[in-house]
């Protein structure tokens, strides 16, 4: 999930825009040893995001805490034309580790490792197919058609909803996979639970063309909701939340999938939710950093897939939700993780991700 912006950052002193928002924690206390420093340049979601960028930072905090010779910080991008300038900055910083969160930042990325070959760069959400860049992927087609699946048994209304931020794979893969959960309920249920927002086939749906505005969010969701949905998930990063927080006014007309992270965990709207798509990036970044930085060579093909089978991706725990789900629901469920894990259901989607 990422913003496409116009605005244009000029005239930047590298250095500083490398550096200027860097946390606290980036500190070189302690012994006189080499640090191995591990610098994220975030989307334009921006730290807070709740989201994809909140989760490659945790990565990164629990590389470090795992491994106490690692230093951690992070630049985070206002707009698209920051991104070379932040990624540029930490090459010039002599950092160890690069990593770029989102796929929108993939030419930017393949652009500054072309130019500097041997930096090691990581990437989540995008596989450039250079050798320096080590590509983090999620298959989260497999989580959301459990989570398309829950939907559909949970609707009242027999219409469920989702919209994304923008019309790009990281987001439409979470479309079409909870569009082809719902499909698999209705066959195996001789239902005809509907989705709004999304078009599979014609891969047309609802977009806030944004991820931070929430009133955008809320905007797309209130037109769902008004249509007859009383299940919605954003792909939008932060601008769901917009939506979170409406169907927690709403008193109970509807209910929400989260995703990326837990919502309960980074929301503050967990009575509204009834699981997340979740996508373990913090795992797959931690384990990235701590193999650098132990002199391991991050290969880039065939680069890290996290699927339900190595728990790349998973649906979050009910939380709230936990007693209103049904028991056959719940195993119903397990099972299509179960089936989708050993093959015996296939799921496709143009936006999965390749070796």
């Amino acid at each position: 999930m990422r913003i496409a912006s116009a605005v244009v950052a000029g005239g930047l002193v590298l250095g500083a825009a490398a550096c200027g928002e860097a946390p606290k924690d980036d500190n070189n206390a302690g012994s006189g040893a080499k640090k191995y420093s591990a610098c994220m340049v975030t989307d334009t979601g921006g730290i807070d995001d709740k989201s994809f960028n909140t989760s490659a930072w945790k990565g990164l905090q629990e590389a470090k805490k795992a491994n106490d010779n690692i230093d951690i910080k992070y630049v985070a991008s206002k707009a698209e034309a920051d991104y070379e300038v932040n990624l540029t900055g930490y090459v010039n910083q002599k950092c160890d580790f690069i990593l770029a969160v989102g796929g929108l930042m993939t030419d930017a990325t393949k652009k500054a490792a072309a130019a500097n070959p041997n930096q090691q760069f990581g990437i989540v959400d995008a596989n450039p197919g250079v050798d320096n860049i080590y590509p983090m992927q999620f298959d989260t087609t497999q989580a959301a058609f459990q989570a398309g699946y829950l939907a559909a048994g949970m609707s009242k209304t027999g219409k469920v909803g989702t919209y994304g931020g923008l019309p790009i794979s990281p987001v439409t893969i979470f479309m079409d996979g909870f569009a082809d959960g719902v499909a698999y309920y209705n066959k195996t249920k001789s239902k005809n639970v509907q989705v709004l927002g999304w078009d599979k086939a014609t891969q047309k749906g609802s977009f806030t063309n944004d991820f931070t505005k929430q009133d955008e969010g809320k905007k797309v969701s209130d037109a769902l909701v008004a249509q007859g949905a009383d299940i919605i998930m954003p792909v939008a990063g932060g601008a769901g939340l917009g939506t979170t927080a409406a169907a927690q006014a709403s008193g109970g007309k509807y209910s929400v999938i989260w995703v990326d992270v837990d919502g309960c965990e980074s929301t503050p709207n967990c009575a509204t939710l009834l699981t997340t798509v979740v996508k373990n990036i913090p795992g797959s970044v931690k384990d990235a950093v701590l193999k650098a930085a132990g002199g391991e060579k991050l290969q880039a093909k065939p680069g890290y897939v996290g699927d339900l089978a190595n728990g790349g991706v998973s649906i979050a725990p009910y939380h709230d939700f936990d007693s209103k789900v049904p028991a056959d629901l719940k195993a119903e469920v397990e099972k299509i993780k179960a089936d989708i894990a050993a093959g015996t259901i296939t799921i496709t989607s143009k936006a999965q991700p390749t070796n």
